[in-house]
């Protein structure tokens, strides 16, 4: 954490404030602010004896835990020192009232170019437990990420059993060259991105790969003891099975919310997401060190990196122990990659704890109801160029058949001013223009359409979103996140969702709360979520391919009549486009 020397006035007013609350509080229970400074620079790395300039936050790859308790302000400084134009989301932090915060370029601000600043202050309210940070420009995270970890308040304690430590494990994606390359390539061609070259535990590739064993995550543990891991997939492209060889996990909290704990000895997790899981290590010394690896789960018809990365969990050795260099390695077996059924029954057995101190607040009644198909598509190849996706086209993705185009000019700003003319419209289709077997035979013509199209919400509506997965160029997977909301996974099932029949099976008492689930697979996800939040607030596939490609879109929440219930005014340090 870097505490500024010398508060900044903005700094110093929100001290004052927070000591104001504090004060005129009952019970003292308000959070403290905490300060970082996150400078963005250049920075050399090399893994798998490649060395490439990468961009990272403080010197750190991957970047510096911010951590913080349920309640605290954080006024996080950014400095951008590079020539790339750069924003940071706080993925799954709610942003109650503070949606100028969220971070997505040109949805809630304009990116922060070189030698600029951007001070990002938000509240963390409600929340407990492990989420993530990111770039969220073009395909800049590849490097730019790093875990929020956000305690309990004073004097409240885990609703599991208290860990002997607490270790965050952070998946990622390493490219030989500069993603940004990879997509503007992908872009220009209209084909499928090339895929990275290896994937990552806290930035280190392991010992399954060519040169690269001294790059090996280790995990050192005493026997007998409870560790809490912190899992975070902060891969640009891929979701990944992840299992430690002869050890089970107990799966207790994801994206900040706490769980019914489960015992698995392999488990799921989709880029954004995050898994809290409890390790119990052997009693006894086991004269042994074990895997602890992660390998891609993909359903696409593309390619994609077919290998796995692979840390090391050792044991401390007892002090009468002479340590010998010839411990047995153990390696787990991990699923296939195209293992879908796998899948839906892990998934099935997240549910919230749904508890008096931590309630469910499922919406049991629904104001506005929309159906979306999500899936590929494609746009024609540009007059006199020759294109290699699909047919000589271009590669596109879609929500309801709409490519979306990020505008030139911040959505938030657009809408807080009342100048949205021309940058968006409000007519995003809330079903199919066109109703076809989904999961079936894909119609002959493949093409999207494109626009910056947004649906607006009022202000505490209950809203049921069913996310229908679609076979045009072929059925694939899609954990959806939505900013700014979390959200109750009410029903998933495969095949076309039957609005008829689906509905009677939804799980309105326990169901998961999370910021991103996957839309399974040639089937359908059910979720459902209150507009509490004022603001613009983006949903897209956290497949960044698929972003890219316009697998993305923008729900507009109006105010409410409340003063605390409307967007309060942009700071004046606003990035301006």
């Amino acid at each position: 954490m870097s505490c500024p020397n010398v508060p900044s006035f903005a700094s110093m007013r929100a001290l004052l404030f927070g000591l104001c609350v504090l004060l005129l509080s009952p019970e003292f229970a308000v959070g403290i602010t905490r300060h970082y400074t996150f400078n963005v620079d250049y920075h050399n790395v090399t893994r798998l004896c490649h060395t490439r300039s990468i961009l990272s936050v403080n010197g750190q790859f991957p970047g510096p835990p911010l951590v913080a308790r349920e309640g605290d302000q954080v006024i996080v400084k950014l400095v951008n020192h590079v020539t790339n134009n750069v924003t940071i989301h706080w993925h799954g932090v709610r942003q109650l009232g503070s949606a100028w915060a969220d971070g997505p370029a040109y949805v809630t601000q304009c990116p922060i170019q070189t030698g600029q600043t951007y001070t990002y202050n938000f509240t963390i309210t409600g929340q407990r437990g492990t989420l993530l940070w990111h770039a969220h420009i073009s395909w800049l995270r590849s490097t730019l990420y790093g875990p929020i970890i956000i305690l309990p308040k004073r004097n409240e304690s885990y609703p599991y059993e208290k860990p002997h430590k607490e270790i965050p494990i952070i998946f990622g994606e390493w490219f030989n060259v500069d993603p940004e390359a990879v997509i503007s390539q992908a872009l220009q061609t209209g084909a499928g991105p090339n895929v990275s070259d290896a994937y990552t535990i806290n930035g280190l590739p392991g010992p399954l790969y060519n040169c690269s064993s001294k790059d090996t995550y280790k995990l050192k543990v005493k026997p007998g003891k409870t560790y809490l891991l912190r899992l975070i997939n902060a891969a640009l492209n891929d979701e990944l099975f992840f299992s430690i060889a002869n050890h089970t996990l107990i799966v207790v909290e994801t994206d900040a919310v706490y769980l019914k704990p489960f015992e698995t000895d392999t488990l799921l997790i989709a880029p954004g997401q995050t898994l809290n899981v409890l390790l119990k290590t052997k009693p006894s010394f086991p004269n042994a060190s074990f895997f602890m690896a992660a390998s891609p789960y993909f359903t696409g018809s593309g390619s994609f990196d077919n290998s796995t990365v692979a840390g090391i969990l050792e044991y401390k050795h007892p002090s009468h122990y002479s340590a010998s260099k010839n411990l047995t390695l153990f390696k787990p077996t991990l699923p296939l990659f195209n293992a879908t059924n796998f899948v839906a029954n892990f998934t099935g057995k997240l549910r919230s704890l749904a508890n008096a101190k931590f309630p469910a607040n499922v919406p049991q009644t629904v104001d506005r109801k929309f159906f979306f198909t999500v899936g590929l598509g494609s746009n024609p190849c540009p007059q006199n160029t020759t294109c290699q996706g699909p047919n000589g086209s271009k590669f596109a993705a879609s929500i309801n058949n709409v490519s979306f185009a990020l505008p030139s000019i911040a959505l938030l700003q657009a809408h807080f001013f009342g100048k949205s003319n021309g940058v968006y419209t409000t007519d995003f289709p809330t079903q199919p223009l066109v109703q076809f077997n989904y999961t079936g035979t894909p119609p002959n013509n493949t093409h999207v359409s494109n626009g910056t199209r947004a649906v607006v919400l009022r202000f505490n509506t209950s809203v049921e979103l069913v996310m229908q997965d679609t076979s045009i160029l072929g059925a694939e997977s899609h954990p959806l996140h939505l900013h700014g909301f979390n959200f109750f996974v009410v029903g998933q099932g495969f095949g076309n969702y039957d609005p008829n029949k689906d509905p009677a099976k939804f799980n309105l008492v326990d169901p998961v709360e999370r910021n991103t689930a996957g839309v399974p697979a040639g089937g359908w996800l059910a979720i459902r979520f209150l507009s509490d939040n004022p603001g613009v607030w983006f949903m897209h596939c956290h497949l960044d391919v698929h972003t890219s490609w316009g697998l993305r879109m923008a729900w507009v929440v109006l105010d409410g009549p409340e003063p605390n219930q409307k967007l309060p005014p942009p700071p004046s340090d606003l990035p301006k486009c």
